[in-house]
């Protein structure tokens, strides 16, 4: 099958969910420690978050951008190369660019696989509206996103400015990885629809491991600068409070106790979208302890990953591990009367 977790739910989508910032802030309210599992229910409520900022308070954050991108680019050693336009949109702006890039023709097709393929699997319920699921998923979880195509930050009009800035620095991160490496160029140098395709070989079924390694890589350097950010006011970062990775994963699961739309949602849904990010910001904190910036930014980017083994087990990253990829047998010699549905790999 197509790989699910990274092609197809996440493949247009650079974006932090509104989990995340809602579940990290009462971690980094107390850096040194892990935080219970008491703080992962809180969250604002649903009349404060539907509450509309200001005019004033939009300026105000559309005046941080600049200041935070700073950040990001000190944080990463990436370089500022342009002017990262701002624009401030409510949630049926999100439905809408959602429903758009989810419905468009090529990726409905694969949309559609994808869901009768994890149903014969059991991964979803029979009756599961996956397509409809995302599209409320999103509208509920989406903190802000960064639209390549427009070189654009999109905030949100109705969550509070505070839990916003975090925000921006995981966004204005995937600007600056665009502007050096192109994101959607990098995204799509492994995205490739084998079901257009007649013959498959061994190294077009790897390259739906490429797409989820480096969809975690994109995240992932997304997310320790969120956690920078958030730990600069207590004189702290990712390096000297390492054991925020582990808290933060088991949180990011869990979900806040008014993300409804997640924490309903099938474990492997839960397991598919929160991939990049829970594993991303692992690796990519491995990455830079045994390192520095430089390889764990713009290095990972000039030469990533090529599997999920990989980032899950940053060692075989980086002792340089070759492993023979799997061979798919000649289904057609095997069966009579085959046709192929769908094609894919789903890793380790």
């Amino acid at each position: 099958m197509n790989s699910f977790k990274a092609k197809l739910v996440l493949r247009h989508f650079f974006l932090c969910f509104l989990s995340i910032s809602l579940w990290l802030a009462p971690v980094a309210a107390e850096p040194p420690q892990a935080p219970g599992n008491k703080n992962a229910d809180k969250s604002t409520s649903g009349t404060a978050q539907e509450r509309k900022i200001s005019p004033q308070q939009a300026q105000e954050l559309f005046r941080s951008v600049d200041q935070i991108l700073q950040f990001a680019s000190a944080d990463t050693a990436l370089p500022i190369k342009d002017k990262v336009k701002r624009r401030l949109i409510d949630r049926d702006e999100v439905e809408a660019y959602v429903a758009k890039n989810t419905g468009e023709d090529e990726n409905a097709k694969r949309l559609q696989r994808s869901q009768l393929v994890l149903k014969k699997f059991g991964l979803l319920p029979r009756d599961f509206d996956l397509g409809k699921f995302l599209v409320a998923l999103f509208k509920e979880q989406v903190a802000g996103y960064y639209d390549p195509k427009t070189n654009t930050v999109n905030l949100l009009d109705w969550l509070d400015p505070e839990q916003q800035k975090p925000v921006l620095a995981h966004e204005l991160t995937h600007a600056l990885q665009d502007q050096s490496f192109g994101l959607e160029k990098f995204m799509k140098a492994a995205d490739i629809d084998l079901e257009k395709k007649k013959r498959v070989s061994t190294e077009d079924i790897e390259n739906d491991e490429i797409s989820a390694a480096r969809q975690a890589i994109v995240e992932g350097q997304a997310m320790v600068v969120l956690i920078d950010y958030m730990l600069k006011p207590f004189g702290q970062s990712l390096a000297t409070a390492p054991q925020m990775v582990g808290a933060l994963k088991q949180g990011m699961l869990a979900g806040t106790a008014d993300s409804g739309q997640f924490r309903g949602a099938p474990l492997y849904i839960k397991e598919a979208v929160t991939f990049p990010y829970r594993y991303g910001i692992d690796f990519v904190g491995q990455v830079l302890a045994k390192g520095d910036k430089q390889k764990a930014f713009a290095g990972l980017l000039e030469n990533p990953p090529r599997s999920t083994r990989q980032i899950m087990e940053p060692d075989a990253y980086l002792t340089h591990e070759n492993l023979e990829p799997m061979r798919l047998p000649d289904l057609k010699e095997i069966f009579k009367n085959y046709d192929r549905f769908d094609i894919g790999a789903i890793g380790e």
